[in-house]
């Protein structure tokens, strides 16, 4: 197998076959769970619920993993981008290591854990021991989902999006089936649900983990674990660690505040959290772009190339926000009817829905930029800025609180909403200072 070419002048056409592949592949997650509730749902309200409290334990669980795909992009990408395919698979090859050891622990942790976390999301009696059957069958594909994050990581690196995207629809595909049939079919109940889900997940664990591997003995590359190379991985995941654990300290927050002011603004509020993360996915497929292309350009030596890339994917971000932004806008008052028919939370959401939309091209400009640094191996600055833009929010949030509780459904929405597009601000301000500098700039096969 050849080297790879240096990388290139980035146009639109490059960016779009690595953003449309990944967004499409970045939905097969969430895709599994709503088929799994879709089948569930049919077995009535406890297995449902079951599965709801189940299913946060294991979204949590993705994202605070989710630095095996991130970092590991960044690593590799490099490597690419300075001619080394042997290079770029063996430092990836770290990060399937790495993954095999925490899903491992994660799977042990979750399956003897499995009452006590579904306990943490306020399960019934009667929900709680579907949640704990769901999760303890789940945990068996903890290690598989690592896996593929890790793979992920490693494709995109190599600049393919197309193939993740492929498995992660296959993927889709098998589970719809598998749950179908052992949960209606062969009445295996809320079980046959998670079964369906581990038997996709380990099936596109291999399938990638065959692709790297006809790669890397192609470049004549090392699979073997080597223990500087996953020490290497794990060191180069905290930072990013640390950056995901203080983002979910901000929306947990965020969240706890909406409780706090009663089940109509906390309904309302998770319904706007639902739509905002939805548009999210399209935005967050620019990220990725971004992460790998700007890993391939410093790694050839290119800055002045990473730089203007990077000028192109921000001004795409915050237009592609400015479009989703008119489109939710045209919409706020229509949507709300999808998901409830109470008047005080349908005009609760179409309230929340102005802000989420006005909110928009600053996410864009957001999501971009952290992809960018990303992609550069900025993960300590990543890491320290948010921890910094989480204390500074805290007293935001405490003060949406006092001022948001006592002026009806309606305000308390939009206080949250205001409260979290000042975390935007607060994150995209540190994220402009950063940028408009050289540090992040690094170039070379290694940062």
């Amino acid at each position: 197998m050849t080297s790879p070419a240096p990388a290139a002048q980035v146009g639109p056409r490059q960016i779009l076959s690595l953003a449309v592949p990944a967004f499409l592949a970045l939905v097969a997650e969430p895709l599994f769970l709503m088929v799994d509730a879709a089948v569930v749902g049919r077995l009535g309200v406890v297995p449902l619920a079951g599965l709801g409290a189940a299913s946060s334990v294991l979204l949590t669980a993705a994202g605070v993993f989710v630095f095996l795909a991130y970092g590991t992009t960044s690593v590799v990408a490099r490597q690419f981008g300075a001619g080394s395919w042997r290079g770029a698979i063996e430092v990836g090859v770290g990060g399937i290591w790495l993954a095999a050891g925490l899903g491992a622990l994660a799977a042990i942790v979750v399956g003897l854990g499995a009452r006590p976390l579904a306990q943490a999301f306020g399960s019934s009696p009667a929900a709680l021991d579907e949640a704990v059957v769901y999760l303890r069958i789940s945990a068996l594909g903890l290690p598989a989902m690592l896996l593929v994050l890790a793979a992920t990581g490693i494709l995109r690196g190599l600049q393919d999006t197309r193939t993740p995207l492929v498995v992660s629809a296959i993927g889709f595909g098998a589970n719809a089936v598998l749950s179908i049939a052992l949960v209606l079919g062969a009445g295996m109940g809320i079980g046959g649900a998670a079964w369906g889900t581990v038997i996709a997940q380990w099936g596109m664990a291999f399938a990638l983990l065959a692709v790297i591997l006809r790669q890397g003995r192609g470049a004549g590359a090392s699979l073997r674990p080597h223990v500087g190379r996953v020490v290497s991985a794990a060191l180069d995941g905290v930072p990013l660690l640390v950056r995901t654990l203080a983002l979910r300290a901000i929306i947990l927050l965020t969240v706890a505040t909406a409780a706090a002011f009663g089940d109509v603004p906390l309904a309302a509020y998770q319904v706007t959290t639902t739509i905002w993360s939805l548009l999210v996915f399209a935005l967050d497929a620019l990220a990725i772009a971004g992460q790998a292309l700007t890993g391939a350009q410093l790694g050839s030596g290119d800055a002045a190339g990473a730089r203007a890339a990077t000028a192109l994917m921000v001004r795409w971000g915050i237009w592609g926000g400015v479009v989703l932004g008119v489109g939710l806008l045209s919409l706020h008052r229509v949507l709300p009817a999808l998901f409830t028919d109470d008047p005080a939370v349908r005009s609760a959401i179409a309230a929340g829905l102005v802000f989420v939309a006005l909110c928009q091209p600053l996410s864009g400009y957001v999501f971009v930029v952290d992809g960018v640094l990303i992609g550069a191996g900025d993960g300590r600055w990543l890491a320290g800025s948010m921890s910094l833009v989480l204390l500074a929010y805290v007293p935001v949030v405490l003060l949406a609180r006092v001022v948001g509780g006592d002026h009806g459904p309606e305000a308390a929405v939009v206080t949250l909403w205001l409260a979290f597009t000042a975390f935007m601000v607060l994150r995209g301000a540190c994220m402009a200072w950063r940028i408009r500098g050289d540090a992040w700039a690094v170039t070379g096969a290694t940062r």
